[in-house]
């Protein structure tokens, strides 16, 4: 069968042996089979594990849910390791426990967080945090609208709404350029670090894209 068709896909494969495997696949070629592992045929990797075109028997396209690995030009969106506590802590001095929680991995690199919580009915919270020596490279952006694109076309979620202080301007360029819109002010909304800033109040709903924003 030809394999190459669901590389970057979703898949469900259950092989000759009775084993199951789902995930998002990776195709490897012949050619680089036979010179990485001396196998002479294509196969499809589900996160470590290699499944040869032989012992497939049945293969299908899938829709994942909840938080799915996601891939962007620069980043891979993925679910926390246990090995990667001690970057988090490192990072962040904290282990987020949201409802869906990656981490933006560069190179087995975490250089962020993001998470959508606080879920009443079809909608939901957002936020995001970048390591500050990761941060100006457009890789907040680039994870924020991968995931509202994910929320809001995959998990049925109709509205994602963010919060940041006026005077954070990195955020709000994030936000902004990520498709959401500013539908609010809050005076006095946010204290942090004994000063009072206003809030803002920023919303994504599913037709953003298209009224192109």
């Amino acid at each position: 069968m030809d394999l190459s068709e669901y590389d970057g896909k979703y898949v469900y494969i259950r092989d000759i042996y009775g084993d199951s495997f789902s995930g998002r696949a990776g195709y490897g070629g012949a050619e680089f089979l036979e010179c990485e592992y001396g196998i002479d045929e294509d196969g499809l990797f589900i996160e470590d594990c290699l499944i040869c075109n032989s012992q497939i028997e049945t293969i299908k396209e899938i829709i994942p849910h909840g938080t799915a690995e996601l891939w962007t030009e620069n980043l891979i969106l993925r679910k926390y390791r246990s090995d990667d506590a001690a970057q988090l802590y490192e990072c962040f001095e904290a282990d987020p426990g949201d409802l869906y929680s990656w981490v933006m991995d560069v190179d087995d690199v975490i250089v962020g967080t993001i998470g959508a919580y606080d879920k009443e009915r079809d909608h939901m919270k957002i936020r995001f945090c970048v390591r500050r020596a990761w941060q100006g490279r457009g890789f907040a952006t680039e994870a924020l609208t991968k995931v509202l694109e994910y929320l809001t076309q995959n998990e049925g979620i109709s509205c994602v709404t963010a919060r940041c202080a006026h005077e954070d301007i990195p955020s709000r360029r994030v936000l902004e350029k990520s498709g959401m819109k500013l539908v609010g002010t809050e005076k006095d909304g946010i204290t942090a670090d004994g000063r009072v800033y206003d809030k803002l109040c920023y919303e994504y709903r599913k037709d953003h894209r298209s009224e192109g924003t």
